[in-house]
């Protein structure tokens, strides 16, 4: 197996998968892969460089394997291959939907398509999205509530504004 290899200050190496092996994996792999590093590790090396050096090859790896992979798969003629592709990537969005948030804007094209297994799986990773962004409107608002109805006790609002505050985040909760 390939490795790409880099080289920390302390002397440690730190070795990742190397870009042609990844061309072997299935589609949704790479994407998992550079989100785990992304998220899990790369804070965990100890060395702003190494750390750097990681990160662009992990924009290298999404620019030059894993979003022209997807988009070869979306696109092509293999009904298929596409409906296993997204079945894939739709059991991760559930999981964790950071890990194929790249693929977001390439979604539009397979909710219009005529056959209604990839309509369906593309429209569930759109709700997927949908809702996420819904939790965390509804966590902004929720903090704000708090933060109001703090100030409420403390005599620092009026009822008005209280109330006000209080309306925006139910409306937004239903």
């Amino acid at each position: 197996m390939d490795l790409r290899i880099f080289h920390k200050k302390d002397g440690g190496i730190v070795q990742l998968v190397d870009k042609e092996q990844m061309e072997e994996w299935p589609i949704e792999l790479p994407l998992i892969f550079i989100e785990y590093i992304r998220d899990k590790k790369i804070d965990s090396y100890g060395d702003a460089k190494v750390e750097k050096e990681i990160s662009a090859y992990l924009d290298e790896i999404t620019k030059d394997i894993a979003i022209p992979r997807f988009i070869g798969v979306i696109q092509g003629d293999d009904n298929d291959e596409i409906v296993l592709a997204l079945t894939r990537i739709e059991e991760i969005s559930r999981k964790n939907l950071d890990m194929v948030r790249p693929i977001k804007k390439y979604l539009d094209d397979l909710i219009t398509s005529k056959i209604k297994k990839i309509k369906d799986l593309a429209s569930k990773i759109e709700k997927n999205f949908a809702s996420a962004e819904r939790k965390k409107k509804l966590a902004q608002k929720r903090k704000i509530m708090r933060d109001k109805e703090k100030l409420f006790l403390e005599g620092k609002i009026n009822g008005e504004e209280y109330a006000l505050a209080r309306k925006e985040y139910l409306t937004l909760k239903e």
